[in-house]
């Protein structure tokens, strides 16, 4: 469960100190966002059985997320109001590449019209957040990998072609 944006020092303390949250940064060209997410691991029966409508979507959020979900949540909109979207195949890689002493995960988000979405990240304390920007994206243009492109977060664009096709628009 994801919270975009926060601004991590107006957390509460026990929430910033679960061993299930974490921060992160998204930072693109033209700006960064911080975002908070609460990870909880369950089985792929429980998804099935959520997407076949035999269990509540509620069931599939821990008890801290439910209550996370309480504080940060519309007004009047539940967890079981949501809609399972989905599914998009996504291929995950974690490596360190030549010449590059820190590990990167490279994500490939693959949907269903044949658009996708390429993702790269590493994780870093807080105060070497820039220099390891400034490091990370020397060593990916020395590499030729090309940073001009379109922007935009995996999530974002998940959310929007979904909320397309559920509405009708789209496939």
């Amino acid at each position: 469960m994801k919270l975009r944006p926060v601004v991590p020092a107006e957390l509460p303390a026990e929430l910033r100190q679960s061993n299930n949250f974490k921060v992160e940064v998204d930072a693109m060209p033209g700006g960064f966002v911080c975002s908070g997410s609460l990870k909880y691991a369950f089985g792929p029966k429980e998804v099935r059985r959520a997407v076949a409508g035999k269990q509540p979507v509620r069931k599939l959020f821990s008890k801290e997320q439910r209550r996370f979900y309480a504080e940060h949540a519309p007004e009047g909109l539940a967890l079981d109001d949501l809609s399972i979207l989905g599914p998009l195949f996504v291929l995950k890689l974690r490596f360190i590449p030549p010449g590059l002493d820190r590990r990167l995960v490279a994500e490939l988000w693959l949907y269903p019209d044949g658009s996708r979405v390429a993702e790269l990240s590493t994780r870093c304390a807080p105060g070497e957040a820039f220099q390891v920007a400034a490091e990370t994206r020397a060593h990916l243009a020395q590499a030729g990998v090309d940073l001009s492109g379109e922007q935009q977060t995996k999530t974002r664009k998940a959310l929007k072609y979904f909320a397309k096709a559920f509405d009708g628009e789209g496939e």
